[in-house]
C-alpha cells in the first residue's frame, strides 16, 4: 500500500553516514528497515510500515547532540536497546530517564543520536 499522504506529514529523513553500507546494515538489523538502491545509486530506506522513507547522506556532520531528535517506535524498548548494542551502536540515555514515557537514546555507527520510543501498555 502507498503511504498515507497529508499536508504536514513527516515523510522523508536524511541520515548522515560515514560508511553508508555500515549505517544501512545497522538500521536494517536493529529496526528491520527495508533498504533499497535508488535510481541515482544512493542507498535509501523505508520504515517497517512504509510511512517514512529516506536516504543516507555523506559529507554532512552527524547529529550527535540532540536538537531536533527523532524517535523510532519499537514494540520492546529493552530489546531494541540490546539490538543497538549488538550491532555497534551506543546507548547515551538508558530506558527509564524519561519515565513515565518509555524511551532511550542511542548513537548510531556514524555518531547520530536518535531516540527509541515504546508505546505504554505494549
Amino acid at each position: 500500500m502507498p503511504p498515507t499522504l497529508g499536508d504536514g506529514k513527516i515523510c522523508y529523513i536524511e541520515i548522515p553516514a560515514v560508511d553508508v553500507s555500515r549505517s544501512a546494515e545497522f538500521y536494517e538489523r536493529v529496526f528491520e528497515w527495508n533498504m533499497r538502491k535508488r535510481g541515482d545509486g544512493a542507498t535509501a530506506f523505508d520504515d517497517v510500515v512504509g510511512e517514512v522513507s529516506g536516504a543516507f547522506v555523506t559529507g554532512r556532520p552527524a547529529s550527535n547532540n540532540p536538537g531536533l531528535l527523532i524517535y523510532i517506535m519499537v514494540d520492546d524498548a529493552a530489546a531494541a536497546v540490546q539490538r543497538v548494542l549488538d550491532h555497534g551502536g551506543e546507548i547515551v540515555q538508558p530506558v527509564g530517564v524519561d519515565a513515565p514515557e518509555i524511551t532511550a537514546r542511542f548513537r548510531d555507527p556514524a555518531g547520530n543520536v536518535l531516540g527509541i520510543y515504546q508505546e505504554p501498555g505494549t
